[in-house]
């Protein structure tokens, strides 16, 4: 029983780490990345589509995003999607394919994605933490229940904390990388 409390909750924690780092991909830094487009909704076919779903996202060169839709007559919505999605792109047509140049960042703009990428690092320790609010929960009420002793209690629940501090420095770790990559470039 409350082994699978801890499974839990060490899966809990994985997504969110997880998550942040997808969230940290998104970052503009200068380099040219899918990732940093492939979330917008585009309008077309009277709906809202990822981009990601109705086009192929390469990056030809580490300073350019190239776009080829499946289907040639959505590239418009496409331009048009990025345009409005304030991403700071700015994309341009070459027949068939979106091509979107990559600026050189600012050092006002790297300090602002360095923010950013604290914020964002902040929601995913949140995120670790609301899992071991969670699972502390689930090993009090199994307690409760008599199903667990006061003494395998506390040592299950040193072993959530345990987990916590694991993924809270993975974090952290890699939220010193995306700084350090933040401020290179």
């Amino acid at each position: 029983m409350s082994k699978e409390i801890i499974d839990d909750t060490n899966q809990s924690m994985t997504k969110a780490v997880e998550h942040t780092l997808h969230e940290f991909s998104t970052l503009h830094t200068g380099k040219a990345s899918p990732s940093m487009v492939e979330n917008v909704m585009v309008e077309a076919y009277d709906s809202s589509m990822r981009l990601r779903d109705m086009a192929a996202i390469t990056t030809p060169d580490p300073r350019t995003i190239q776009i080829q839709p499946w289907d040639k007559s959505v590239i418009q919505n496409i331009e048009k999607a990025i345009q409005t999605a304030n991403l700071g792109l700015n994309p341009s047509v070459d027949g068939v394919i979106v091509r979107i140049p990559i600026p050189e960042l600012s050092g006002d703009r790297r300090q602002e994605l360095v923010k950013v990428a604290h914020r964002m690092a902040e929601d995913g320790r949140i995120s670790v933490r609301h899992a071991r609010k969670d699972g502390l929960y689930f090993l009090k009420e199994a307690k409760k229940d008599g199903d667990l002793s006061e003494d395998d209690f506390n040592r299950w629940e040193k072993e959530v904390q345990k987990i916590t501090d694991k993924f809270v420095s993975q974090i952290d770790e890699h939220l010193k990388g995306k700084e350090q990559e933040l401020q290179q470039i």
